[in-house]
């Protein structure tokens, strides 16, 4: 883990939540969804196969953890979530990372793609703050 590093595309559009014992996790600073990224901490890695067969178990377990912490998002900025997206598209940001979107019909939207969709509206600084402590308080993490 010592090689890894964020690509730096991740930093201005999300905000560093914590470590979980596979990932680095960050919240997509996009109030319009609660939106999780999770970013294997292992150097080189572009897809899911090119982790190890426990990494790719770990990671879907994170997941559904990242699922639950979405929601608790969602409950603290009033965004009921009905359905969890989860992406590893990559075709930007080839560096291997998974989206946990907290999804809604008549979000802005539903029911295609979040992607591309508008213009990101950042969280206000206590919203933020609430989010994230959401986040860590679900993951067990800091």
């Amino acid at each position: 883990m010592s090689d890894f590093t964020v690509d730096p595309a991740f930093e201005g559009g999300s905000v560093f939540v914590g470590d979980t014992g596979l990932c680095h996790i960050r919240l997509q600073n996009d109030v319009r969804w609660p939106w999780l990224i999770l970013i294997p901490r292992r150097a080189g890695l572009r897809e899911i196969e090119d982790l190890s067969p426990a990494d790719r178990a770990a990671l879907i377990e994170e997941s559904v953890l990242a699922g639950r912490a979405v929601r608790g998002v969602g409950e603290a900025i009033g965004f009921s979530v009905e359905k969890l997206n989860l992406g590893a598209l990559g075709n930007v940001t080839p560096q291997l990372h998974l989206h946990v979107v907290g999804r809604r019909a008549g979000d802005p939207a539903w029911a295609g793609p979040v992607w591309g969709v508008g213009t990101a509206e950042p969280y206000g600084e206590a919203i933020l703050a609430t989010a994230i402590e959401a986040v860590r308080r679900t993951l067990g993490v800091r």
